[in-house]
C-alpha cells in the first residue's frame, strides 16, 4: 500500500510563511496599517491564526519580517553589491540613492510602511529605523568618513541625508497628492531622469571639492 503524502501548511512551512507575508502586503496595500490584525491576516492568507504564532512567534514578528523584506536599505545590507570603493564611496552613493529612488516608486507597500513610520510611534518601526542607521553607520565609518576626513565627512553625511529623504518625499508626494514638484512632472520618465541627474551632480560636486 503506497504511503500517504501529508499535504497542507505543516508539510510546506516555507510556502505557508510566504503566504502569510503576502497577506500582510495585500492588507497594507488595500486597507493600510490599521488593517493589520491577526485575524484579518490569517483570513486573507487562508490559514488558522495559530500558524502565525507557530511560525513567527507573534503578529509583530510577522509584520517585522515583512517590513524587512520590503525595506530597501535592509535589503541592501543583505545583498553582495559589487562596487569599487576605492573612490571613497562615490559610485556606491550614486548606486544606492538612485536605486532607492526607483525602488520606492514601484513599491506601493514600502510607501505605506514609510507613511506608517511617519504617523505612528511603534516599536516595530523604530527597530527597522535603528537597523537602517546601523547599516548606514557601517558604510559611512568604513568607507566614506576615512576618505573625507573628520570635518568634511559630517558635511557629506548631511548631503546624503538630504538626498535620501528627498528621494523618499518626492515619491510619496507625487504618489499620493500631485504630479508635479517645482514644475517637474515626476510621473514622466523625463521628469524622473532630471531628478536622477541632479542626484548624480550633487554627489559628484561633493566629491570634487575633496579631490581638489
Amino acid at each position: 500500500m503506497p504511503r500517504k503524502v501529508v499535504q497542507g501548511p505543516i508539510r510546506d512551512k516555507e510556502k505557508t510563511k510566504q503566504k502569510l507575508l503576502a497577506a500582510v502586503g495585500k492588507i497594507l496595500r488595500v486597507k493600510g496599517y490599521s488593517g493589520l490584525k491577526v485575524s484579518k491576516i490569517a483570513a486573507v492568507a487562508g490559514f488558522d491564526k495559530k500558524l502565525i504564532y507557530e511560525y513567527f512567534g507573534s503578529t509583530d514578528k510577522l509584520i517585522d519580517e515583512y517590513i524587512k523584506s520590503q525595506d530597501y536599505w535592509s535589503r541592501v545590507n543583505q545583498e553582495n553589491v559589487e562596487v569599487d570603493i576605492s573612490d571613497g564611496g562615490k559610485e556606491l552613493s550614486k548606486m544606492a540613492i538612485l536605486s532607492q529612488f526607483e525602488n520606492l516608486k514601484k513599491n506601493k507597500e514600502l510607501q505605506k510602511i514609510i507613511l506608517w513610520g511617519l504617523s505612528e510611534n511603534k516599536a516595530i518601526l523604530k527597530k527597522i529605523a535603528d537597523e537602517r542607521e546601523e547599516m548606514g553607520e557601517m558604510l559611512f565609518s568604513n568607507i566614506v568618513d576615512p576618505y573625507f576626513g573628520e570635518e568634511d565627512a559630517v558635511r557629506y553625511r548631511a548631503i546624503t541625508a538630504l538626498l535620501v529623504s528627498g528621494a523618499y518625499y518626492l515619491n510619496l508626494y507625487t504618489g499620493y497628492n500631485a504630479q508635479k514638484f517645482c514644475g517637474i512632472d515626476l510621473k514622466t520618465e523625463e521628469g524622473r531622469q532630471e531628478i536622477e541627474k541632479a542626484i548624480v551632480e550633487i554627489i559628484d560636486f561633493a566629491y570634487s571639492k575633496k579631490e581638489k
